[in-house]
Parts: structure tokens; sequence; C-alpha cells
């Protein structure tokens, strides 16, 4: 019979899986990476082998072959009946005695923190938010597109600065830099070049989270357009984190707000400032600050939580990954 580890944790976003193995005294025995995990696109169980092959790496590295308990923070979780669902795929493949399933915005939260309380807010390729408080109650939003009520995002951003030149090329809507950065940003010379380079996929679908950062550029260069759409993008980041605290009664309490994904750990002024303005008038006790921590530290961090670890070992985890 093989070694166990207290903790399997588990951190798998759409592009790449992490993976860290600790021990009961909190030593981090072992870590790995692995593919995305895309349940939606692939299926649950392929998906899962994909987080297979960095667990089994895992485990090898540390003479381990199971764990108590096994923290998995997955992307695509966006619903509770989506987390019960990956956490019996999870337990199927018996890395552990116990699995707990997450949407993944609950480990950049979690890595934020000293305790699990606050509110995060992550800004990536979509937007989510969540909240928690040590009594285990939780605030939390679908997050599944604008069927749900979302906006924002690195997606969402593309689309809104693609709408806008657009219009103001053919005159439906007013003028706008970004009729000439965005399709330079491709080497083309108009937006209806671009818009049938986009159609006809001469430039890849996938390559439109490219034109994210030519928005923020274009913002910064003053054109009011794209200063309006991150102005939008900042206001909501404020509402969701102003109502997830309010949901759970810490609206006047000091409490921190963490930011995460790329778009909010990207250093853009207007934004920044943006988002600290209006919690300072919406939420005035809320402490923003932005996390660039690997949210695998999260995954373990509320593994810890669950087993019951003490604050030193939580620590050693901690100084583990920020060191």
């Amino acid at each position: 019979m093989g070694l166990t580890a207290s903790v399997l944790a588990i951190d798998a976003g759409n592009s790449k899986t992490d993976v860290a193995v600790v021990a009961a005294d909190g030593e981090v025995l072992a870590t790995a990476r692995g593919g995305g995990f895309r349940p939606p696109v692939v299926g649950v169980e392929q998906a899962v082998d994909e987080v297979a092959a960095a667990v089994t790496e895992a485990y090898a590295a540390a003479g381990v072959t199971s764990a108590g308990h096994v923290s998995a923070c997955l992307a695509n979780a966006d619903l509770p009946v989506e987390e019960e669902q990956l956490a019996t795929a999870l337990a199927a493949r018996g890395w552990g005695g116990s699995v707990t399933v997450r949407n993944d915005t609950f480990a950049i939260l979690r890595a934020g923190v000293a305790e699990p309380r606050g509110v995060a807010v992550v800004c990536g390729a979509g937007i989510n938010c969540v909240g928690m408080r040590p009594d285990g109650r939780t605030a939390r939003f679908p997050a599944i597109g604008r069927i749900s009520g979302d906006w924002g995002g690195g997606w969402g951003l593309a689309e809104e600065a693609l709408w806008h030149a657009a219009r103001a090329e053919d005159g439906r809507g007013g003028p706008t830099a970004l009729v000439d950065t965005l399709p330079a940003h491709f080497g083309l010379t108009s937006m209806y070049a671009l818009i049938e380079a986009l159609h006809l996929e001469h430039v890849a679908y996938g390559r439109r989270h490219e034109l994210t950062p030519v928005l923020f550029a274009t913002a910064a260069d003053g054109d009011p357009v794209a200063r309006s759409v991150v102005h939008r993008l900042a206001q909501e980041v404020a509402t969701m984190a102003t109502v997830a605290l309010t949901r759970l009664d810490l609206l006047d309490e000091e409490t921190p707000v963490l930011l995460g994904g790329g778009v909010l750990t990207g250093g853009h002024p207007q934004l920044d400032d943006g988002v600290r303005e209006l919690l300072a008038a919406r939420a005035p006790k809320a402490v923003p600050s932005v996390v660039r921590a690997r949210p695998v530290l999260g995954a373990a961090l509320l593994g810890l939580d669950a087993v019951g670890a003490q604050l030193p070992v939580q620590e050693r985890v901690r100084a583990y990954f920020e060191g």
C-alpha cells in the first residue's frame, strides 16, 4: 500500500492545469503542470484525463499514491450541478479519500487572503465573481455569458471594440481611433477588411483576444470611445464586488476584494483607478488588491481548510508558492 499525502490541490483552467501534492506538515512534496481543462469542448472524461496526466506525474515525484483530500478548483464549473458532476468524475479516479470541486475563481480568492473571507473578481477571457466567509457561506454568479447577465472579460471587450469600430467606419456610430488601431494590429487598412478576415477565418477566431490590449492602448492614448468601454468594465467589476459583499453581509466590514485574471492584473491605470474609485464610493470598507500568486496555492489552502490544518501549516504552503 502506497504512502498518502494530506492534500492534492488542482487548479485547472482553460489553458493549463497546475497540481500540487501537500504533506500534513505543509511541505509541498511535488508539483506538475498539464494541459487545459475544457469539458464543454472535449467532454468530462477527456478533460479529466488531462488532469490525470499531471496528477500521475506529481504523485510519482512525491512518492505517494493518494491524498486524504482532493481540492479541485476548475474552470467551467460554473453551476453547482456542474461541480457535483465533476466531483463525481474526479472521485472515480481514486486520487483521494474525499473530493471537493469549486469554480476556479475560488482559488484566486483563497490565494489572496489569510483566512477564507473576502470577495474575488476575475477578468480573463471571461468575467466572474465569488465571495466566501469562514462559516462556509458563499456568494457567486452563474457566469456563463450574456444569458446570465455577464458583461466584460477579454473576449467581450474585444467584441465591444469591434462593434464600435465597425459602426464608426460605416457611419452608424461616432468616430473612434479604434477604426484604425484594430485592423492595423493584423496589418490591415480598414475595418471592412478586418471584418472580412474574421468572418472568413483568414484571421483565426482564437486571435480575437489580441484586440483587448489594443483597446486598452487606444484608451490610454485618450480615445473617448475606447475609454468609455474601459470605464464600463470598471463599473462592472465594482458592481459584482459590491453585490457579493452585500449578499455576505460584509459591506460594513473591512473586507479584502481580490482582483485577478489577465485583464485585471495587466496594469491598466484607467481600469485600476476606476475600480478603486468606484469601490471607495459604493463599498468604502472594501480593501482592493491584485492577486498574482499561482491559483493552485488557493486550491491547496482550501484543501488544508477542509482537513483542519493549522495556520503554520498553511503559512508553509504559502511561503513555497510566494517565495
